[in-house]
């Protein structure tokens, strides 16, 4: 898809608040969920304290970059107020910026003004689930702010996605809705986007099966690509067992999207996510 509606040709980096995120090999994006209801519970981090202690473990353990979100996006997850959500998140962004002021921060967020509260403690990414639907203000306040964009495939919100999983044909629909989405945010000159198909949002099992097995064209835009399949249900219902299990599934569905040309692994276990980067590294060398 090289038209005039593909915004950014062969993106391999990625200005983070002045450090510059190279692609040229995969990156491992390790998951805190300041939440008290997020689907994978061993994820919830309930303080800054302890979201500290997970983010020193995930570093160590190679994480390139750490996603924040304190607003569950499970299907069928409460809503809570923007208010409640920064009273959640920032106090964490304020720990680890203290602790390891290298570290890159994603915040997980589809409020514009959530995104630019968190920036302005220090996060450098906004990673917005809604691809700017639930909030209008989101594509110019990214602008404003100039930090890298993660725009996510979701249809309806994350109280009723799980009604609206219909599609045509979902490949070219993601794609039409990435383009549609390139071309607004060209128009407020945001220049570092990374695409999520968004895998589990508004889809089906069978339906998520087929994103990732077309997974590689979704590199046809020449913008990074990221892959969230860490423990969701296409894993533990398929296998008939517990997100808790789900860890060995996660690897393989991982590798198979690394050998697809996925840039950034969204994940809950970020140890063995940078081995599998490794090993896959090794295999195209």
């Amino acid at each position: 898809m090289r038209d005039k509606s593909t915004v950014f040709q062969q993106k391999t980096t990625i200005n983070a608040g002045g450090q510059l995120i190279d692609f040229s090999t995969p990156k491992v994006m390790g998951i805190l969920n300041v939440t008290p209801d997020s689907f994978y519970q061993q994820s919830r981090v309930p303080s800054a304290d302890a979201a500290l202690a997970r983010a020193e473990k995930m570093l160590a353990d190679g994480a390139d970059m750490l996603d924040i979100g304190a607003y569950s996006s499970r299907p069928g997850a409460a809503d809570i107020s923007p208010i409640e959500e920064e009273s959640r998140l920032l106090p964490v962004i304020r720990a680890i910026r203290k602790e390891f002021p290298l570290a890159i921060l994603s915040i997980d967020t589809f409020r514009a003004s959530v995104a630019e509260a968190a920036v302005t403690e220090g996060a450098h990414i906004i990673n917005d689930i809604s691809g700017g639907e639930l909030d209008p203000g989101m594509f110019s306040t990214i602008a404003r702010l100039n930090v890298p964009y993660i725009l996510m495939h979701m249809k309806g919100t994350p109280q009723t996605m799980n009604t609206m999983a219909h599609y045509d044909d979902i490949f070219m629909e993601i794609m039409q809705y990435f383009s549609r989405k390139l071309s607004l945010l060209r128009e407020f000159h945001v220049h570092d986007v990374i695409l999520d198909p968004g895998f589990g949002f508004a889809k089906t099992t069978e339906q998520n099966f087929e994103l990732l097995n077309h997974f590689e064209l979704f590199k046809t835009t020449g913008l990074p690509v990221l892959a969230g399949l860490s423990r969701k249900r296409t894993i533990w219902k398929t296998l008939n067992i517990s997100s808790n299990e789900a860890l060995n599934g996660t690897t393989v569905l991982n590798t198979i999207a690394l050998l697809k040309g996925a840039d950034i692994l969204r994940v809950h276990d970020v140890k063995e996510a940078a081995e599998a980067v490794k090993l896959v590294s090794y295999t195209k060398q």
